[in-house]
């Protein structure tokens, strides 16, 4: 699978950024208590809420799929840095699911792409432009 091309460039204030996903332009920032403007989420934020918007759509798409009555998903995320990266997922499912479908969704969750590149090996090739 081929993605947009994502451009981050400096924007004004001492850490906000210009975040452009093909046509989508975001701003990213860092909280002020740590000089930032609050301008938008920080780094880490967006790749939690990657991860959360990952688990939700894999989620109702597998519902759907399987004609299971899950009628909404909320994935509340938070992490710490320590000697590891620690994710803490918290997956809530609306809708008269049995036991078994629940865990069945657990599972998938795990199962979501994004998931599964967070959980894989990673490479980033960096090199300076022209």
């Amino acid at each position: 699978m081929d993605f947009r091309e994502v451009t981050v460039s400096t924007a004004s204030g001492k850490f906000r950024q210009q975040v452009r996903v093909g046509d989508i332009e975001l701003a990213a920032d860092e909280p002020k208590s740590v000089g930032g403007d609050d301008a938008g989420p920080a780094p880490h934020e967006l790749l939690l809420a990657g991860l959360g918007a990952c688990t939700s759509m894999t989620l109702k798409m597998y519902a759907e799929r399987k004609g299971w009555p899950l009628e909404r998903v909320e994935v509340k995320l938070n992490a710490t840095r320590g000697a590891a990266f620690v994710i803490e997922r918290r997956i809530a499912l609306q809708g008269p699911l049995d036991a078994e479908q629940r865990a069945r969704l657990l599972e998938i969750a795990n199962k979501c792409p994004v998931h599964k590149t967070l959980s894989g090996q990673i490479s980033i090739e960096s090199a300076l432009a022209d």
